[in-house]
């Protein structure tokens, strides 16, 4: 992502700044609001009460605002993590982990569209499934990816100190492994209380990755697809 943005070294620590206190006042206030206005036993804090309790404080017009904002909330997430996951897929084929193919431009628009289609489709096929185990299995293997990319992070600022980079992390060895236990610690609650099916669909999922790494190294041997040239990065990491 910091590829794609104009000097990241200023905009991110800006840009996520302004998200974090964004993202604080937009669940503070509407909550400091309910709750000082409407008094209700608490077992009716469920999905989609605030609607609810706007129409309880100011008619049926304020319940239709809420519920048309979380409707334009939910596009707007999914369009971010849409994209997200497209431009990795843009990422992996720009490396050579996976054909030439995949990472594909529009011509219009300069968008990965293979990826967005590849996102929207494996976004389709699991729509099928339970809306809790949905959101439980993009947990356990979003905070399983977390993992790997803390690790990641950690033994390539150890290994590559003075490789230049986009944006760097303005703190030592010992400080980041200390910023990253703590999101860890909580990433492993997540792993733990998952249930069977989260388990089942997570364990398949990776499985089913590793195996596709496996079977893009014998295309790649065998030279049946176009890789984009890794070879300078694999120089770097070797």
């Amino acid at each position: 992502m910091a590829g794609e943005v104009e000097n990241p070294k200023k905009t991110f620590p800006a840009a996520l700044f302004s998200a974090v206190i964004l993202t604080c006042l937009a669940y503070i206030i509407p909550l400091m609001a309910v709750t000082g206005a409407v008094s209700v036993d608490q077992h009716e804090w469920e999905s989609g009460f605030m609607a609810v309790a706007a129409q309880m404080i100011s008619g049926k017009w304020l319940k239709i605002w809420i519920e048309i904002g979380a409707v334009l909330s939910g596009i707007g997430l999914f369009e971010a993590q849409l994209s997200s996951c497209a431009y990795q897929v843009l990422g992996m084929a720009d490396l050579g982990v996976i054909p030439k193919f995949f990472g594909v431009r529009s011509k219009w628009f300069g968008t990965p569209w293979v990826g967005i289609l590849i996102s929207t489709l494996i976004t389709l096929s699991v729509s099928q499934m339970d809306f809790t185990n949905i959101v439980a299995s993009a947990n356990f293997i979003y905070s399983l990816g977390m993992l790997l990319e803390f690790a990641s992070f950690i033994w390539l600022r150890r290994k590559f100190p003075t490789l230049k980079r986009p944006y760097k992390v303005p703190m030592r060895v010992p400080g980041l492994v200390v910023m990253c236990l703590i999101p860890s610690a909580f990433l492993m609650v997540i792993v733990v209380v998952a249930t069977k099916i989260v388990f089942l669909v997570s364990g398949l999922m990776t499985l089913g990755a590793i195996l596709w790494y496996f079977l893009m190294n014998y295309c790649k041997s065998k030279k049946w697809f176009v890789f984009a040239n890794g070879d300078e990065i694999e120089e770097i990491l070797s």
